[in-house]
């Protein structure tokens, strides 16, 4: 699907209308943060609500002050930096601490969303988020986009990239929401099981579906 982009395609509606929000997401190692680059180099916007949170945990002093009060000092490092590495390992068997922690993230990324939205002027835009349909942000999202693969090739593809063993990513994808469960839910599914050529294509296949 050549010359797929947001510039050759039909004009953008009146600029006083709200842009679709269109929902991207998939499992750990499932490639949808490379279908978010696919997507912008198709000219369309992407929020990549989880780089997002990293940022915001660590410039939003109120946010810094509550986190602190759930987990302890020890959630923040000596330079003052939110530590992913203390925090993970104290939340990945608690589900009520993670929902606890959740509950003060996900409002303060919500809102830098919705400051995001007010700066766009394409009329398709892109939220990545890997808790799509665990938050039921999907209900917001005007189409959603599934990314997934295989479970042995999602496996693999951590393996290589974080030096991780085969059931230490096992143990990370029991803990999200089964691939069956999306791919219900899910409007539109991207299958990256082959090679990024494939995948690219898909990618463009369902952008021109939604539009």
């Amino acid at each position: 699907m050549e010359g797929l982009n947001s510039e050759n395609q039909k004009n953008d509606p009146d600029p006083l209308s709200a842009p679709k929000i269109i929902g991207l997401t998939g499992g750990i190692g499932s490639g949808k943060t490379t279908v978010a680059k696919f997507i912008e180099d198709c000219g369309f916007p992407v929020y990549y609500s989880d780089d997002r949170a990293k940022d915001i945990v660590n410039d939003n002093e109120d946010l810094k002050l509550k986190i602190k009060a759930l987990l302890g000092q020890q959630a923040y490092d000596e330079k003052g930096l939110y530590d992913r590495k203390f925090v993970s390992e104290i939340v990945f068997n608690d589900n009520e601490l993670l929902h606890a922690l959740n509950e003060i993230i996900h409002p303060a990324v919500r809102i830098d969303f919705e400051e995001w939205v007010k700066e766009q002027k394409k009329y398709l835009i892109f939220k990545e988020t890997a808790l799509l349909f665990e938050l039921k942000l999907n209900r917001q999202c005007h189409r959603s986009i599934l990314v997934t693969a295989e479970d042995n090739i999602r496996i693999k593809r951590v393996m290589d990239r974080d030096g991780k063993t085969y059931r230490e990513v096992q143990t990370v994808m029991e803990k999200q929401m089964p691939e069956k469960e999306k791919i219900k839910l899910a409007d539109c599914i991207i299958y990256n099981n082959t090679n990024l050529d494939d995948l690219k294509d898909q990618t463009e296949k369902v952008i021109f579906e939604i539009e």
